[in-house]
Order: structure tokens, then C-alpha cells, then sequence
């Protein structure tokens, strides 16, 4: 099997619901640490199944992370009526505001029931729940449904509840988008958000479902994506993705995330400058991994060229939250069937 630090740091995507020959060599040689999938990707279960299963085979690592965006509501890669659709975050902060115990049941619920509906894919990696906290004039790309309340104390425990229900259905977490995208007025796919506010507010805010789950009994177990966007407090010359000093004193420090930290799409144009210089600098900025999405194949060749290698670093964090993963899963199993 290959070995993780033999893999290159970056996610990567496919364009169709199979793999081109191109994509094939490519992956072969190349061996990404991670592949995403689309709804492009995505017509039946058993199409994605081989998709998966033929990803895995060219990089040689049948436990490869493969990533999908499930969040439910808007943001949902996989469609009915081939599959369930689940309802988006804002319902369960609604449900919250009367009854927080049953809105925790019923997101908790309903991750498990999508954990499992992945699983059966062989997906591994979700990149949910979002666990920022909207300001009042957050850009609606996230506001509109996809955020849960703008009470960080119902973020952090419905994004608990979330990350619970995946992790016993099989499927690793991904939260995002550290240390918080709440406050962005603009969607960082197409500008580059700035947030003014003090460091103090970010931290009794924007930072507290993050360091909530940081500090939970999952903090090795989970993944987070971090956010293209600047903090004039923090750094005021580079977004939190290509930001040294916020890995290491906010994300690292402050906050307390121990788990692996992927930057968000490099082909998003909140970020300046060539594909490789993008790629550098996140990984300059202590990312363990890097991702390029919905970019053409000769960007893709790029990227995988310029990507370094998993440092032994990310390669623990990687395998300590793949072994949780899977010990979830098998004990889920076991609990279903009866043998646990």
C-alpha cells in the first residue's frame, strides 16, 4: 500500500462519473492525498461506488479520503431521487431556538442517516457541518440556509451533533470554515472577504463552536477547512488560508484544532497570483492539505506538479482521524447487527 507521506497534498476532483484514461494516468503517477466528488460525479450508487473504488486502485490506498459537500438544503452533491434529500442547517437552528435537546436528537439523527447513505459509497469524508457564526450583513451564499444560528452556543452544539451523527455512521467531518466565515460580505469564491472586527470579538464569537469542538472527545477525529478570507485583527495582509501566524496562534493556538487542516479550493478567486504560488502558499501557511476544484484537466496536471509531498506531520493527523473513523464505523455495525 502506499505510503501517505508518498502522496501529494492536495484534493483533487474528476470531471465525469468515471475516469478518463488522462485522469487515470494521472492519478497513478501523481497519487493526491484526496479526492473530492461533484454532482457531476454523481448518477447512481453503484456508478459512484466504481468511481471510488477506481480512484483508490490508482493511488493505491484503499482507505484514500474521499470527500464530498453534503451539508443538505442547497448544498447537497447528491440529488433525489437516486438519493435522500436532507434538510439544510437553518432548520435545525430553528428547532434549536424552542428546544435545544431535540434539535441536537434530530441533527445528530439526521447526520447518521446521511453518514450511512455515503458509507455505502465507500465516501469517507464530509465536508460538514459549517459552524460559523453569521453577522447580521453575512453575504447570503451562507446565510441564506446553510448556517445554523447566529448564537455560537447553538453552533457549537448543533455542530456537535452533526459531527456525532457522522462519525457513527462512518463518515469524518469536516468543519468548516475556520476560524469562521460569518462575517464575510462577499462569497470568497468570486472576492476576497475582509473582516474588521476586533481580535476579542472573532474569539467570543466567530472562534467559540470551533474551539468547542476542538476541545470535545472528537478533536483528533475531525477534519476543519479553513477560510479564504483576511482578519485585519489576526493578519492583515493574508487570508487565513495562506496565514502562518493564524495556523499557528489562532487554529493551532487559540482555538486548539489538533486535527488535519485542508484549505479550501485554491481555485476560488478570493486567492491572487499563479496556481502554483497559491499552492505554496497554503502549504507555507501549515496547511497538511490543499485543494483544487472544478479546474481543467491541465490545471489539475499543474497542481498535482507543484503539490509537496504529506509531510510525517499531517500523515499522523490524517491516519489518527481515519482510525477513529473506521473504529466508528465498526462499531456502528456491530450495534446495527447486533454484535456489538
Amino acid at each position: 500500500m502506499t505510503q501517505l507521506t508518498d502522496l501529494k497534498a492536495i484534493v483533487v476532483d474528476a470531471a465525469g462519473v468515471e475516469l478518463t484514461a488522462e485522469e487515470h494516468d494521472l492519478f497513478k503517477a501523481e497519487k493526491p492525498a484526496g479526492f473530492i466528488l461533484f454532482k457531476r460525479n454523481c448518477v447512481s450508487k453503484r456508478q459512484v461506488k466504481e468511481l471510488v473504488a477506481s480512484v483508490r486502485a490508482c493511488v493505491g490506498r484503499d482507505d484514500l479520503p474521499v470527500l464530498i459537500d453534503q451539508e443538505g438544503g442547497t448544498v447537497a452533491r447528491l440529488k433525489a431521487p437516486e438519493w435522500t434529500e436532507y434538510p439544510a442547517a437553518k432548520t435545525f437552528g430553528a428547532l434549536a431556538e424552542n428546544s435545544p435537546d431535540a434539535a441536537f436528537k434530530a441533527a445528530r439523527e439526521n447526520a447518521l442517516h446521511m453518514a450511512r447513505d455515503l458509507a455505502e459509497m465507500g465516501i469517507t469524508v464530509d465536508c460538514a457541518p459549517v459552524v460559523d457564526v453569521p453577522a447580521p450583513d453575512c453575504h447570503e451564499f451562507l446565510a441564506a440556509s446553510r448556517t445554523y444560528s447566529d448564537d455560537p452556543e447553538i453552533v457549537g452544539l448543533l455542530g456537535e451533533a452533526v459531527c456525532r451523527g457522522l462519525l457513527a455512521g462512518g463518515v469524518t467531518p469536516v468543519i468548516k470554515h475556520i476560524p469562521g466565515h460569518g462575517r464575510a460580505r462577499v462569497d470568497s469564491h468570486l472576492a476576497l472577504p475582509v473582516t474588521d472586527v476586533s481580535h476579542s470579538e472573532l474569539s467570543t464569537a466567530d472562534f467559540k463552536p470551533f474551539a468547542h469542538l476542538a476541545r470535545s472527545d472528537m478533536k483528533t477525529a475531525l477534519w476543519a477547512m479553513a477560510a479564504h478570507v483576511v482578519y485585519s485583527a489576526l493578519d492583515p495582509d493574508s487570508a487565513a488560508t495562506v496565514s502562518r501566524r493564524i495556523t499557528d496562534n489562532v487554529v493551532r493556538g487559540e482555538i486548539g484544532f489538533q486535527g488535519v487542516l485542508l484549505a479550501d479550493d485554491v481555485s476560488m478567486k478570493a486567492l491572487g497570483g499563479t496556481l502554483e504560488s497559491r499552492i505554496a502558499a497554503t502549504m507555507a501557511a501549515g496547511m497538511d492539505l490543499t485543494m483544487l476544484c472544478n479546474a481543467p484537466f491541465e490545471d489539475r496536471v499543474r497542481a498535482l506538479a507543484a503539490a509537496p509531498r504529506v509531510t510525517a506531520a499531517a500523515a499522523a493527523r490524517i491516519a489518527t482521524a481515519e482510525k477513529q473513523r473506521a473504529a466508528q464505523a465498526a462499531a456502528t455495525l456491530g450495534q446495527r447487527s447486533g454484535t456489538g
